[in-house]
C-alpha cells in the first residue's frame, strides 16, 4: 500500500493558489483512475483506488499547510505503514513553473508543510517537487504562493498534471524514472516525422508524333524522296 499526501490550504478561497498544486495533482489522479469519493478523515480527506496494480490512499490534509503532518502521522499510524510508503506532492519555489523532480528523503528547504511532515514522521519519505517559480525576492514569496496560478499558466500546468496522473502507476510500482518519463512526454510531446516527398518518375521525353499517311499510303517524306529517284 502507498500513501500519496498532495500538500495544500483547505477551502475554495485557495483552491487555485499556487501553494495548492499539491491538492491538484491528487484530485487529477483520483479522476483519471476511477478513485473513490473522498471521504473526511485524518484531519483531511482521503480517497482510495489502485494504480497499477498497487492499493494507494490519497491524503489531502485539513489542517492548513503548517500543520499538514497531524494528518500524514494519523494516516500512517493507523495504515501500519512506514516513511518509505510516504510520497508528497508540492509546491517548489526553486524549480522553474512547470518543472518537476523527484526526490527521496533531505531536508525541507524551509517548505512549511514539509517541516510540519518532517516533525511528525521524520524525513525518510518520497518528494514529488513541483516547480512554480520564484517571485525573486524572498520578502514576496508568501504572496506569491498564496496567489492563484495566471491565465498564462493554464497550459504548462494542465500538461504537468495531465503527465502526473498518467505516469502515476509507475510511481507507486517504485519506478520515479518512468514516472518522470511519462511527466516528460507529456511536456515535451515527441515531434510527428515528416512524411517522404513521392518519388518522382524522371520526364520522359517527348515522342515526336509520327506523320499521317496520304492517300496512296506514302508519307509525305516517301513522296518527297520518290521525287528524286
Amino acid at each position: 500500500m502507498q500513501l500519496f499526501v498532495g500538500l495544500g490550504n483547505p477551502g475554495a478561497k485557495y483552491e487555485k493558489n499556487r501553494h495548492n498544486i499539491g491538492f491538484m495533482a491528487l484530485d487529477r489522479i483520483a479522476e483519471d483512475h476511477g478513485f473513490g469519493p473522498w471521504r473526511a478523515k485524518f484531519q483531511g480527506h482521503v480517497s482510495e483506488g489502485v494504480l497499477g496494480g498497487t492499493k494507494v490512499i490519497l491524503l489531502k490534509p485539513g489542517t492548513f499547510m503548517n500543520l499538514s503532518g497531524q494528518a500524514v502521522g494519523e494516516a500512517i499510524r493507523f495504515y501500519k505503514l512506514t516513511p518509505g510508503d510516504v510520497t508528497v506532492f508540492h509546491d517548489e519555489l526553486d524549480l522553474a513553473p512547470g518543472k518537476l523532480r523527484v526526490k527521496q528523503g533531505g531536508g525541507h528547504a524551509g517548505h512549511n508543510g514539509l517541516r510540519s511532515i518532517h516533525q511528525h514522521i521524520g524525513e525518510a519519505y518520497q518528494r514529488v517537487r513541483l516547480g512554480i517559480g520564484h517571485p525573486g525576492h524572498k520578502d514576496r514569496v508568501a504572496q506569491f504562493v498564496l496567489q492563484d496560478f495566471a491565465k498564462a499558466d493554464t497550459d504548462w500546468l494542465d500538461d504537468l498534471l495531465r503527465g502526473i496522473s498518467e505516469g502515476a502507476p509507475w510511481l507507486a510500482g517504485g519506478k520515479p524514472d518512468r514516472f518522470l518519463n511519462a511527466v516528460a512526454q507529456r511536456l515535451s510531446p515527441p515531434r510527428p516525422s515528416k512524411p517522404k516527398p513521392a518519388a518522382q518518375n524522371p520526364a520522359r521525353p517527348a515522342e515526336k508524333a509520327e506523320e499521317p499517311p496520304t492517300s496512296d499510303g506514302r508519307s509525305a517524306m516517301q513522296k518527297l524522296m520518290d521525287k528524286f529517284r
